[in-house]
């Protein structure tokens, strides 16, 4: 089976590594502001703090008690990568791209990806802490890996959601065969003869685009990516980037949109066209006023509210990606939208 395989090169390829301390470079005095710079951002709540992990050398974070002014810290998550993240991935040094951070059973998980770009020879590395305030994590080894030339999909991008049954799943991929889903085990790491599953592509499989990937030779033209997965009510809500991000003000990045009775799928759109076959409701995309182009989104639930983020390409700072909060409001039929605001997202 192929999920044999997979299991076999991440026991091979994925050594855990004990943490090890600081290395130089990292190093830089802690700031505040109100418009913080952050690519990928995901967002937790620890006590009274806010906490947000974002794409950096070895996982920027930055924290607020108001989510209105955030103080940038000092240093990353993790100041030495493990061993196996550079011998499973060729290439990769300590940028480490997209985490995703999530409370259960009494600890903090945070998923993060290492890869080079546009190419899916990639992994989704995974460590865990009792608590965000310490910023003590305990590296526990790789989830999954994806090989160019053995998988159709790229190991990145994860996100963690929890079912019904406080059953864990993790929801990951770009590109290639589009986004995939698979069940976790207690240990937060792909259950035992789990064989990852496509739920959403940018295209239809039967549909050939014309237009060259502008970002990569490798990665094709199926320009999905960075899924996010919201309970509300009762469906489930799959939030995918679509078209091309890592531009500046080239981007084109937008976020769509689709909802199941069942974390497994199939997640359709509002017009009731599966996302796995080139399905999604669009959701957001920037104004080319204020923001050129949006995506990489998480959406929560903090003191009753359920907002959304994402980072925006800034119209006004040369394409800079830059952390964007809004509201979510609930349409009549439960369809997710944005409150108005004026800073051209829409």
């Amino acid at each position: 089976m192929i999920k044999t395989t997979l299991l076999l090169a991440v026991a091979v390829t994925c050594q855990t590594a004990a943490a090890q301390g600081p290395r130089r470079g990292f190093q830089r005095e802690a700031f505040t502001t109100e418009t913080p710079m952050a690519h990928d951002p995901v967002m937790a709540k620890d006590g009274d703090t806010y906490y947000i992990y974002a794409t950096g050398m070895g996982i920027q974070q930055m924290t607020s008690k108001d989510r209105k002014t955030w103080t940038v810290l000092p240093q990353p998550v993790m100041t030495v990568m493990p061993g196996w993240t550079t011998d499973s991935v060729p290439g990769f040094s300590n940028h480490v791209w997209a985490p995703d951070v999530i409370q259960w059973h009494g600890r903090w998980w945070l998923a993060y990806s290492c890869s080079t770009f546009g190419k899916n020879g990639s992994a989704i590395g995974l460590l865990s802490s009792r608590s965000l305030r310490s910023n003590m994590w305990k590296d526990e080894g790789c989830i999954v890996t994806s090989r160019e030339k053995r998988d159709n999909w790229n190991a990145i991008d994860p996100n963690f959601i929890i079912d019904d049954n406080d059953q864990p799943w993790l929801v990951w991929g770009s590109f290639w065969d589009g986004i995939q889903l698979a069940r976790l085990d207690s240990t937060m790491h792909i259950a035992n003869g789990v064989k990852p599953r496509t739920v959403a592509r940018r295209y239809d499989p039967n549909y050939k685009p014309t237009e060259e990937n502008p970002t990569s030779k490798h990665a094709g033209t199926n320009a999905i990516e960075a899924p996010f997965i919201f309970k509300h009510g009762g469906y489930y809500y799959l939030f995918v980037s679509w078209d091309y991000c890592c531009r500046g003000a080239k981007s084109n990045y937008r976020v769509a949109v689709g909802r199941s009775k069942t974390v497994d799928g199939p997640y359709l759109d509002r017009t009731g066209k599966d996302m796995a076959n080139g399905g999604g409701t669009l959701f957001l995309e920037g104004d080319k006023k204020e923001w050129e182009a949006a995506g990489h989104c998480a959406a929560y639930t903090f003191d009753g509210d359920d907002i959304f983020i994402c980072h925006g390409y800034s119209a006004t700072q040369n394409g800079a990606a830059m952390l964007i909060q809004r509201p979510i409001s609930w349409a009549a039929d439960g369809w997710p939208e944005l409150v108005a605001d004026d800073k051209g997202v829409h």
